[in-house]
């Protein structure tokens, strides 16, 4: 009697091992699914072409978080608008599962959208906030939008609490901008976006970034952003291309220890001015 009645008990631990097994790999599939649903939705929304110009060349770089369902939420976007003007946005959406990437291409569609209403970065911002409020929800937004005439070299920017841009010029200078900024789209309606303007010089570059990039368990968004500028203010006296420029600062963001998406967008002026 006890030997069977062991033996009763080990078969039943088996089985219930077997069912405990077959359960965790049903969810292992599951999980797999969503996870390359949420990298295929990601990529389907980021641009496939960037727009040229006469004396620009624009470079991105884009390293998508792979733990768990930590998938999407940052974007970048570059596009000719209706005036010859380029705009470039960059930004990062709270959350990181398939729902921050639905978020992610509502935001990048819209801003495409209303550009053709106003390509004035501060009124654009002003007017995606209020349409993301519309919507409802309860995701808000990071974003940096650009403006850059090809003719001029001038550059308008406006921020919704994003991390700042990184500029360097030809003859050694680079730094963080300085600019304003409002606060993240999608979070409190009629708000106001003050555009600071720049001049991009034959030989300088913009680098916009998420915070990805430069912030996480091993370093700060200071010392994070230090690495950007030393980058780019090398790479803008080397005269380096925007490509090398952008592979370099994503490569810098592996020292960061971070867990998060990471995105890069680098415009540089290389030639005579022209749209």
């Amino acid at each position: 009697m006890f030997r069977k009645r062991a033996t009763d008990d080990g078969d039943e631990l088996l089985a219930r091992l077997g069912s405990l097994t077959a359960q965790a790999r049903e969810r292992a599939e599951l999980q797999r699914s969503r996870v390359e649903l949420a990298i295929a939705l990601q990529r389907g929304m980021l641009p496939r072409d960037l727009p040229t110009a006469r004396g620009y060349r624009i470079a991105v770089r884009y390293a998508p978080a792979y733990h768990g369902l930590n998938v999407g939420g940052d974007w970048y976007d570059a596009f000719r608008m209706s005036d010859g003007r380029i705009g470039l946005s960059i930004g990062d959406v709270q959350g990181h599962n398939i729902e921050a990437t639905a978020f992610m291409g509502q935001v990048r569609v819209g801003l495409r959208a209303l550009a053709s209403v106003t390509s004035e970065p501060g009124e654009l911002l002003a007017l995606t906030n209020d349409l993301l409020i519309s919507l409802g929800g309860d995701l808000f937004a990071t974003c940096t939008f650009m403006r850059l005439d090809p003719a001029t070299g001038e550059v308008e920017s406006a921020r919704a609490g994003h991390i700042p841009c990184v500029w360097a010029t030809a003859d050694g200078r680079s730094g963080v901008s300085e600019d304003e900024g409002g606060p993240p789209l999608g979070v409190q309606e009629a708000m106001e976006y003050p555009v600071t303007r720049y001049r991009l010089t034959q030989g300088g570059v913009f680098v916009l970034l998420t915070d990805g990039v430069v912030e996480g368990p091993s370093m700060s968004v200071e010392e994070g952003l230090d690495q950007v500028v030393r980058l780019a203010g090398i790479a803008a006296v080397a005269g380096l291309e925007a490509h090398a420029l952008a592979t370099a600062v994503m490569k810098g963001a592996e020292r960061v220890g971070h867990e998060d998406d990471a995105a890069v967008l680098v415009v540089g002026h290389d030639g005579v001015l022209g749209g």
